[in-house]
């Protein structure tokens, strides 16, 4: 089955402001485990400079266990509609650039690479694919996002 052609964004914290369901597929390829997230995500304005943090909540389902998980990061708008995304500490992750509809990244992690894949299928939804590799870790994690309704406040 082909994927539909990834559409544009001219503004990637404009797009992803909002609140969005997350359904993640994770596959440890050297021991053939698998594994689920379900949750949501937030991108929320934070601060001064247009800011904005994009939290996760959910749980994760492993080896028949289900725990709490989530996550968060940072992302602060470039003048031209793309972002600079940054661990929750503020350290650097990579740069975002959804103008096209399709950006990649590489994050390299002590002796381990990140190569990660941004696709924006229409305008409510996105998908995100992590390949993993390095002596530490050979994974493969698959995300779905898709926008909820705004909550009234």
């Amino acid at each position: 089955m082909r994927s539909a052609a990834p559409h544009p964004v001219p503004d990637a914290v404009a797009y992803l402001t909002g609140r969005w369901a997350v359904e993640r597929e994770l596959l440890d390829l050297r021991t053939d485990s698998a594994g689920t997230f379900r949750g949501t995500a937030r991108f929320e304005r934070a601060g001064a400079g247009g800011r904005v943090l994009h939290v996760e909540d959910g749980e994760l389902r492993w080896g028949g266990t289900a725990v709490d998980a989530g996550r968060t990061l940072g992302l602060a708008p470039g003048p031209d509609g793309t972002a600079a995304v940054t661990f929750a500490d503020g350290r650097p992750f990579h740069d975002l650039d959804l103008r096209t509809g399709r950006w990649t990244v590489r994050h390299p992690c002590a002796a381990d690479r990140y190569d990660g894949t941004f696709t924006v299928v229409s305008p409510d939804e996105w998908h995100l694919r992590w390949r993993t590799t390095g002596p530490a870790k050979d994974h493969l994690l698959s995300s779905v996002y898709r926008r909820l309704p705004p909550v009234d406040r």
